[in-house]
């Protein structure tokens, strides 16, 4: 099963925290990450529950940034633990069967569940080193880096590009063309 999508979610949480401001933030933040159902109700209860977890994994990126590998796995072994998987064999849209990790329970614990245990399995697969924040100053937002020379140092390419102008323009002005 590719956890993947599902270590996607915690992104998306830590990068928009503009998003859990309301429940309709709330609503096109689950959207973005493809977790809205048709009739789905949200309560202020799941917003802060995501902003609690958004804290919480904004900690864990920290720690991997740091390179505490320890820090890393005891936030995350922490997170496990309060928020145990509940995996399911799904069929939908289409597709084979394949694995959910939660269908019951609360939104936030649904979303809780699956960014976790994305956010685990990408760390026993590929390494605490695959966890990132974005080297551009002042963006630090979080990113996957799932490169095959584990060489992401950015959230995005506008970012990158940013990055590499202002370092270029530096170079120029100090006379290191």
């Amino acid at each position: 099963m590719d956890l993947t999508s599902y270590a996607e979610l915690a992104v998306l949480l830590i990068n928009n925290p503009d998003r859990l401001a309301g429940l309709e933030g709330l609503r096109a933040l689950l959207e973005e990450g493809g977790r809205h159902r048709p009739g789905l109700r949200l309560t202020r209860g799941d917003l802060d529950a995501l902003r609690d977890l958004r804290a919480e994994l904004v900690a864990v990126f920290e720690a991997a940034q740091a390179g505490d590998e320890a820090e890393v796995v005891e936030r995350l072994n922490s997170l496990l633990i309060r928020h145990p998987v509940q995996p399911q064999i799904s069929g939908h849209d289409g597709q084979r069967w394949h694995m959910h990790l939660t269908e019951g329970g609360r939104t936030a614990e649904q979303y809780a569940v699956g960014a976790v245990m994305g956010l685990a399995t990408l760390v026993t697969d590929l390494g605490v080193s695959r966890l990132g924040l974005c080297q551009a100053a002042p963006c630090r937002r979080a990113f996957l880096d799932t490169s095959s020379n584990r060489s992401r140092r950015y959230c995005s390419e506008r970012c990158a590009s940013r990055a590499n102008v202002a370092a270029y323009r530096a170079r120029r002005k100090g006379g290191g063309q």
